[in-house]
């Protein structure tokens, strides 16, 4: 018996290998249309591959899957987060958790997960054929099996000949991508991080928490990143033109005018820019007295009237900026679409059109937020793809 994989990516070597593992017998071809394998796995989480997450503060799968999380939680009963922990342990390659419950390789080096799935497909002599396109099922005709596993199309070009077999496709756009901002000031202060904000959409329900890193251009970081997942589409429709507003302080205004109004009363004779009660970086909170208060930012904290209290209330917990693009680097790692999940049997990511074509990975209208989310998404459809196979020769599927 013989699987063709396309796809040399993280979700197609993740099902090869498993495909190995399960049935020695089953021979499989990884096909991979550039000359180089595993290439995101290499630069993602900055070279040192965010492989999965613990999902300790995840309550509900659709806060980090905006879209796919009703499938991925029937896929989770048969392979999860645990399962992945546990499967690159097994295979050599231990694992730590962070902080923030983002879980690493323990050398912080995406290198020890490529170096693990090419010495797997040596073992299990897994042929990987580069620099072949697969544009058609005709050319696989002599594969009893066939695993899609091609990544995001941000074009949706390399999804064509799928749709020409019956598939729904949602159409694709980027996910996960930084945001150009119109505000000379604000980049100014390239290289600060703000820790906690709040990043909304003004007359939308997209909403994220979490750090913020100003930038040359704008903004990123992972409430930024979380953000452009949320309103991938939206952004797309209106083309990356609208307002971002900021929450500094992560707070409500009643809070933030008290706590100025506390300012008047007990340090009076201090100007503003030089006590900041906040715990903003001296930079940032500069930044945001001049956005308010123009020439006068350099006043005492007595001289403030209620109005100054109200405008810079405002500025600290409602600040909002033109958002005029994504950022300049194309540095999106995914992308938003895919075949429709109402194309592939649920149950075994079978496509309901073709028998024995099966997807996992990007390439299914699945996509997650920054945190080792996208990488789970693909361990847990190459796993369960895997499963169907194996199932399907032993007639028990």
């Amino acid at each position: 018996m013989k699987t063709a994989v396309i796809g040399g990516g993280a979700a197609g070597f993740f099902l090869a290998v498993n495909l190995k593992e399960a049935m020695p017998e089953m021979a499989v071809t990884i096909f991979e249309r550039s000359n180089r394998v595993l290439s995101k796995v290499a630069v993602s989480g900055g070279g040192r591959c965010n492989c999965t997450n613990t999902f300790a503060d995840v309550r509900d799968l659709s806060v980090v899957y905006p879209r796919g999380h009703r499938l991925m939680k029937r896929l989770f009963k048969t392979f999860d987060y645990r399962d992945a922990y546990a499967w690159f342990e097994r295979h050599g390659v231990p694992l730590v958790v962070q902080e923030d419950q983002c879980v690493f390789p323990v050398a912080q080096d995406s290198k020890t997960i490529i170096d693990c799935f090419l010495s797997l497909a040596r073992r299990y002599q897994i042929e990987i054929r580069q620099g072949e396109k697969i544009s058609s099922l005709t050319e696989l005709s002599d594969y009893d099996f066939v695993a899609v596993t091609t990544g995001g199309s941000p074009t949706g070009e390399g999804l064509k000949w799928l749709a020409a077999l019956g598939h729904e496709l949602e159409p694709p756009v980027p996910s996960l991508f930084s945001l150009r901002v119109d505000n000379e000031g604000l980049c100014g202060l390239m290289g600060t991080v703000v820790n906690d904000v709040t990043v909304h959409l003004p007359g939308t329900k997209f909403r994220a928490e979490g750090p913020l890193l100003i930038t040359h251009w704008g903004v990123s970081g992972p409430a930024i990143l979380k953000l452009s997942s949320y309103a991938a589409r939206h952004l797309a429709e209106n083309g990356y033109k609208v307002s971002l507003s900021v929450n500094w302080l992560q707070s409500d205004e009643a809070t933030v005018l008290s706590a100025l109004t506390e300012m008047t009363i007990r340090q009076p004779q201090k100007q503003l820019s030089t006590f900041n009660p906040f715990g903003l970086s001296q930079r940032l909170w500069n930044h945001l007295l001049t956005e308010t208060l123009g020439v006068r930012s350099q006043i005492r904290w007595s001289e403030m009237s209620r109005k100054d209290m109200n405008r810079l209330t405002n500025t600290l917990v409602n600040a909002t900026y033109p958002v005029v693009g994504r950022a300049p680097f194309k540095d999106e790692f995914v992308t938003c679409g895919g075949v429709s999940l109402k194309s592939i049997n649920p149950a075994t990511l079978e496509s309901r059109h073709v028998p024995h074509l099966y997807f996992a990975g990007e390439v299914l209208d699945i996509d997650g937020i920054t945190g080792g989310f996208n990488f789970q998404a693909a361990w847990t459809t190459a796993y369960v793809v895997q499963q169907s196979i194996k199932n399907t020769l032993n007639g028990t599927s």
